[in-house]
């Protein structure tokens, strides 16, 4: 790998901002360029980085510059710029999900593959303290039977934005995929998986002001686990819980801030703070390409949790539990 590796980034908000204080603060990456659909965060990008817009994520995706794209936008458009790029000859790093079918996803693991490039599906939330405390405390609660793990936002003004459109945000649990696969990377194979679904649609419009998922999900261990994610102007209060359950004890966890319960015994845990991952997780691929390090998550593993949120999605369309 020649250095600086050459980036371009695909997207204007958080996460590409993040991803470019990442690329340009590491010696062994360079920002060459990026691409983005509202004028004003155009602008802004470009100040702040000091690097040059492009008119189209299909000239960035192709740009013969450049080794590495990062997908930081819409997540319709994930899999179609993932495949171009690949098929480009680029390495690939993408804000999950993937795509919104398995069956995309697969497609992409294989041209990847044959063009012997990197697919990186970003997971931060593995790389956070509070997945970490839960593995490290993981064996003091015995054999685990149930985990209930909540995530709603509350949002007083639904915004017009891609992340409340249906067609560009998909389904709820395939957009936040980090909620199914941080269940399967804990907990291994799914049997089944049952979900229930509703929009809180926006007159006239693809938009939603609202949405909930509710789904049951059903481990080939036998653990059982509940995941929910809602958003949106129904919501009063936002929630972000972790509750796990075992036959020795309980950990339970809202927001970082966690305890571990043993009987009367209760020891207080903390997990520290989720700023700094989408850094760690750009320097984690270029250790990957630049030393051989191998990545935190595999593709595959991610592929797996889209299959699970798949289910999930048809279960809620059908009102059928399905089995995996």
């Amino acid at each position: 790998m020649n250095s600086p590796l050459k980036v371009g980034i695909v997207g204007t908000g958080y996460a590409a901002q993040k991803r470019a204080e990442a690329v340009q603060e590491d010696q062994r990456s360079q920002l060459r360029y990026f691409v983005g659909n509202r004028p004003e965060n155009i602008e802004t990008f470009s100040q702040t980085y000091s690097i040059p817009v492009l008119d189209s994520w299909q000239q960035l995706a192709t740009h013969p510059e450049l080794d590495l794209i990062i997908i930081a936008n819409i997540n319709r458009d994930h899999a179609q710029i993932a495949k171009t790029a690949l098929e480009a000859g680029k390495h690939v790093i993408v804000e999950y999900p993937l795509a919104f079918t398995t069956t995309e996803g697969q497609e992409l693991i294989q041209l990847a593959q044959q063009q012997n490039k990197l697919l990186h599906v970003e997971h931060i939330e593995l790389l956070g303290g509070l997945h970490n405390t839960i593995r490290h405390y993981l064996p003091e609660i015995g054999e685990v039977f149930f985990a209930r793990y909540t995530t709603t936002a509350i949002q007083r003004v639904a915004p017009r934005r891609w992340t409340y459109h249906k067609d560009l945000f998909g389904f709820p649990f395939i957009a936040g995929l980090s909620r199914i696969h941080r269940l399967t990377n804990l907990f291994g194979t799914v049997a089944s998986v049952s979900c229930q679904s509703r929009y809180w649609d926006a007159p006239e419009t693809g938009y939603f002001t609202s949405c909930l998922c509710d789904a049951q999900i059903r481990f080939t261990s036998g653990l059982m686990a509940q995941a929910t994610y809602g958003k949106g102007e129904a919501f009063w209060y936002s929630d972000r819980t972790f509750e796990l359950h075992g036959d020795q004890g309980s950990l339970i966890f809202v927001g970082e801030v966690g305890k571990l319960i043993r009987g009367k015994e209760e020891t207080p845990l903390e997990s520290g703070p989720r700023s700094g991952l989408f850094k760690k997780d750009t320097q984690l691929v270029l250790d990957y390409l630049f030393d051989q390090q191998p990545l935190y998550v595999k593709v595959e593993e991610s592929l797996y949790a889209l299959k699970v949120a798949q289910a999930a999605e048809q279960s809620s369309l059908t009102g059928q539990t399905v089995f995996l």
